[in-house]
């Protein structure tokens, strides 16, 4: 498993890692995206911030790198990266396939991605991702799996991901929805010639969104590594968006409603690596302070009754509108 590289890493931040959703692309859902990128959207600009965010990322200790085919070029960026950088061997680099960028390069695409969990696809996109990042890629994950997805189904599908397992890509999925928890379950009994197919799960968890939690236990139980994505519920729990109780532990421990909700989430014995989303080099080191927040119970109390009914919460983010 790559993340055992992880183990042996002693800096706090290890367990943070970078997801480069929200600069491979110049639109996305999060909150207040006009102000962290302004105006200049061009390829080089976002490579370059891309390289910034990566550079100080892995100066202060982060060593798991997040892309996907549909986050726009993020795998071009990071390819970019470590090619300039070829004694960067200690990182863990995890890419995504399912979806396909659909916005060329616009913020205003009437759909941006493209959702498909065919082989047909796949075997696509993981030509286009070995293109790019080769022998780089440590984990290839299926995007947003639901309990509908034809995926958890396809056994042509998961041979040709066992091929690609014993060739030495981990595979592991990622889940999104209201019913997280029934996928992460339907996804650990998925089997080729009786072992388990799945090494890793991503998955949305945070203060708002806690409903994959026991689910998430169970894959940890079961051996694998679990990755959270959108610990800040896309920007709705930072700065002046974030709930009163949120502010309210933030400004008690003396740091900024981000560290706090992500150390919500590293507090969770199952978490394995928090993804930053950070678009700035200033929010990702406000996030990285999530590795030191003091978080006592009667804190983790008052945060944990900011959970939303899961319904609730991904029809909100439904209508978060593309920036």
């Amino acid at each position: 498993m790559p993340f055992a590289r992880l183990a042996t890493a002693t800096t706090p931040t290890c367990h943070i890692g970078l997801g480069l959703a929200a600069v491979g692309r110049p639109g996305y859902i999060n909150l207040g995206r006009d102000e962290d990128l302004g105006a200049d959207r061009s390829v080089e600009a976002l490579r370059t911030r891309t390289h910034e965010l990566l550079d100080a990322a892995y100066a202060q200790g982060v060593r798991y790198f997040d892309a996907a085919r549909s986050y726009g070029r993020s795998e071009e960026f990071l390819a970019g990266w470590l090619t300039a950088r070829p004694d960067v061997d200690d990182v863990v680099v995890g890419s995504k396939w399912g979806y396909t960028y659909t916005a060329d390069w616009t913020t205003d695409a009437e759909k941006h991605e493209v959702k498909d969990h065919s082989l047909a696809t796949y075997e696509r996109q993981r030509a286009e991702t070995a293109a790019l990042l080769g022998d780089r890629l440590d984990l290839y994950q299926i995007h947003s799996v639901t309990p509908d997805s034809p995926a958890l189904t396809d056994k042509e599908l998961h041979a040709r991901l066992a091929e690609a397992a014993a060739q030495g890509v981990t595979i592991g999925f990622s889940t999104s929805g209201p019913a997280q928890a029934d996928a992460v379950r339907a996804a650990l009994a998925v089997t080729v010639d009786g072992e388990p197919l799945f090494r890793t799960v991503q998955s949305t968890y945070n203060v708002l969104e806690t409903s994959a939690g026991p689910a998430l236990a169970e894959a940890y139980d079961a051996g694998l590594t679990v990755i959270v994505k959108e610990g800040m519920a896309n920007g709705r729990l930072a700065g002046p968006d974030a709930p009163e109780a949120l502010r309210v532990v933030a400004a008690e421990t003396d740091q900024g409603c981000d560290a706090v909700a992500l150390a919500f989430v590293l507090r969770r014995p199952w978490a394995g690596v928090v993804l930053s989303g950070a678009a700035t080099t200033a929010q990702l080191a406000s996030n990285l302070h999530a590795a030191v927040v003091d978080l006592e119970e009667d804190r983790l109390a008052r945060l944990a009754a900011l959970a939303e009914e899961p319904g609730v919460y991904w029809e909100t983010r439904g209508r978060l509108p593309w920036h």
